[in-house]
């Protein structure tokens, strides 16, 4: 897993970092608030700015083991009050790496000149976030005095234990930054290689400089402007431009050394910390569990399914762990009889139920979505933030992933569609697999309704249906709804029809909480005041759901791509029954519009007495970019005049 270190990135994320004392330059703490003018006229729309950020990492061996070091300084201006809102700052650290020193200051203006005011508290604070190593700790502090016009200025230390985690180094933000230098200062028998991630159209100075003894790397940016960062945007890695610094291999007695040559080199290392997982005898207790469940099954997909499900149900999500313990699985033993765990425990005790029931399993590595690297690209535990179990059937691969619930067998956890999944065979032996984006039709939902006319009022009976990752999604929010009244508030919410006055009066629920069969809600509604009545005349919206386009439009000044959790399908179905007396005056001709990005057809037909109105729904891609927005945000158009057409009833 990647750590990243930056303060100011994301609050859990992304700062964690080195430390001081680099030979580099600083600002000049003695100039006026006429600096602040400047910057504020440059940079009108930010909230602050990154003066000066540079980075020197050294690289070394000594007696046959790695030294690494990374030492920072990072100085920035803050243009308005709301700086206040970031004087809390933290640092993370942790058994992979140490921070050594910190030195944290505030500059305030006092009259026309800064005064520095030093931080000296300094609080420790446990951090249990992730999937892999969570023995992370921070150390937390708040910049005094900030506000408009502020400076503050940080340097920290870190070492680095590890040498397959070195981090990114990133040379823009979300914030902007005049001046961003990164240094590697490595000995001569350590070979690098640097991946360039997001760089296209990036100038950066780059140096070479070689002595006797290293190798010195400088990259140089200035004048960078900010990132945006938007909602229901890629992972911060998919935007910021940004290298990764490998260790390919080094020299040592003459004799040279793959450390991250290749995906091979991981795999080495990865099954050097699983190779004695589970060697002890499995309790009595487990394996009766592990043949009750699969007792009765009609093939080994059915059993594999059975123990899939009960681990999802009966053990628990809970990440806390410590230096390797965070890449090592618990025993397979231990995590049945606690019942909790994280995803390496999880699949430690699939792979071991799978192993008592007669089945091959395979641990696995992978990437959540939020990782945009590839094995061979970087072959490092950047690439892979979680665990999972593979399992083949017929030639059909399944991912299996029980640190959540409702997942059936079929479908992988959303986060990880479309990554790569390094699967393990053996000691030298190892598989790549792609994990499937899941197709649309697996995630519908569907409404059927019957509706009919009481005055201005509109009345019906629905049968809405949820699949796939939307029932997921559903089954989440359900479990936390106790009483009649929170499910009816949630069920108004969710099947909500026409406008905000949309009320069930009764439900009825079928396959609550099933992971193999659709969900399916029977329910009688109500929504007065709905239809318009002038003289002769009745009007009636039948798009009564308006909003299945808003997620796909966006702002045109958007920058970023758009990101979706996974590719859907929506299906109405609603039919109108004409009142006595009245006929067909007008009936919208409706829309049909396919396309890479978005399916959406909208049908009337008369037949009988009654008009039949179908809307369809397909999302067809999980990323749109700044080109894709363009033409989607046009198709929308078409989509929402018709939200407008109405049906128009005449009397006879």
């Amino acid at each position: 897993m990647e750590t990243l270190f930056h303060p100011r990135l994301n609050k859990k994320n992304l700062r964690i970092t080195s430390l001081l004392l680099l030979l580099i330059g600083s600002i000049s703490y003695a100039q006026t608030a006429l600096n602040y003018d400047k910057y504020k006229e440059q940079y009108p729309n930010s909230q602050s700015v990154r003066l000066n950020q540079e980075t020197v990492l050294k690289i070394g061996i000594e007696r046959g083991q790695f030294v690494i070091s990374k030492e920072s300084i990072e100085e920035d201006l803050y243009l308005y009050e709301s700086a206040k809102y970031d004087a809390k700052q933290s640092l993370n650290y942790s058994s992979f790496y140490e921070l050594d020193k910190i030195e944290a200051s505030s500059f305030i203006v006092k009259d026309n000149k800064y005064e520095e005011l030093k931080v000296s508290d300094f609080k420790d604070k446990d951090e249990l976030d992730g999937s892999f190593y969570d023995d992370v700790k921070s150390i937390n502090f708040i910049f005094p005095s900030l506000g408009k016009g502020a400076k503050t200025k940080l340097n920290y230390k870190q070492t680095i234990k590890n040498p397959r985690f070195l981090s990114a180094f990133y040379f823009g933000s979300f914030y902007p930054i005049e001046n961003n230098k990164f240094t590697i200062v490595s000995d001569k028998n350590v070979h690098l290689r640097f991946e360039k991630i997001n760089m296209e159209g990036i100038s950066v100075e780059f140096t070479e400089k070689k002595t006797r003894k290293q190798n010195i790397y400088t990259w140089q940016i200035k004048n960078t402007d900010e990132f945006k960062y938007e909602d229901k945007a890629p992972d911060y890695k998919n935007i910021l431009p940004h290298i990764i610094p490998i260790i390919v291999s080094y020299e040592q007695d003459g004799e040279t050394i793959k450390l991250l040559e290749n995906v091979s080199n991981l795999y080495e290392w990865y099954f050097s910390l699983v190779k004695d997982l589970n060697k002890e005898i499995p309790p009595k207790e487990l394996v009766q569990l592990v043949e009750s469940l699969i007792a009765d099954k009609e093939n080994e997909l059915e059993k594999v399914r059975a123990i899939y499900y009960w681990t999802q149900e009966n053990v628990k999500y809970i990440a806390f762990e410590y230096a390797l313990g965070g890449f090592v699985p618990r025993e397979a033993n231990e995590v049945f009889y606690k019942k909790y765990g994280d995803c390496k425990d999880n699949s430690s005790l699939l792979l071991k139920m799978l192993n008592i029931a007669g089945i091959e399993g395979n641990l696995t590595w992978i990437g959540t979505r939020s990782i945009p690297y590839s094995y061979n690209d970087v072959p490092t535990p950047s690439a892979d933030n979680h665990m999972i179990l593979h399992y083949e059937y017929q030639g059909k691969s399944y991912f299996l992933d029980a640190t959540g619930r409702y997942n059936p067998i079929e479908i992988p956890s959303s986060f990880i569609q479309g990554k790569e999944a390094l699967v393990s065979v053996g000691q030298d032996s190892f598989m790549i697999k792609k994990v499937p984006i899941i197709d649309p039709s697996k995630n519908w939902y569907k409404d059927n309704a019957i509706i009919e006319l009481d005055g201005t009022n509109l009345k019906g009976k629905s049968k809405s249906e949820l699949s796939g990752y939307g029932k997921m999604d559903f089954f989440y929010n359900l479990e936390k709804k106790e009483t009649k009244t929170e499910l009816l508030q949630l069920y108004n919410s969710v099947f909500r029809k026409g406008n905000n006055s949309f009320l069930i009066d009764k439900f009825q629920e079928t396959n609550k909480y099933s992971y193999d069969n659709d969900f399916i809600v029977d329910y009688d509604f109500n929504i007065p005041n709905y239809v318009k009545v002038l003289g002769d005349e009745i009007y009636v919206n039948m798009n009564l759901s308006k909003t299945i386009v808003s997620n796909i439009k966006t702002d045109k000044k958007r920058q970023v791509p758009l990101e979706h959790d996974y590719l859907d399908s929506v299906q109405y179905h609603y039919v109108l029954n004409i009142p006595d007396g009245y006929e067909v005056d007008y009936l919208p001709e409706g829309v049909d519009i396919t396309s890479q990005y978005f399916d959406s057809s909208i049908y009337y037909k008369l037949k009988g007495n009654q008009i039949i109105y179908k809307h369809n729904f397909r999302l067809n891609a999980l990323v749109f970019d700044s080109e894709a927005q363009k033409v989607v945000n046009q198709l929308v158009k078409k989509v929402e005049r018709q939200y407008k057409e109405v049906v128009v009833l005449k009397k006879k």
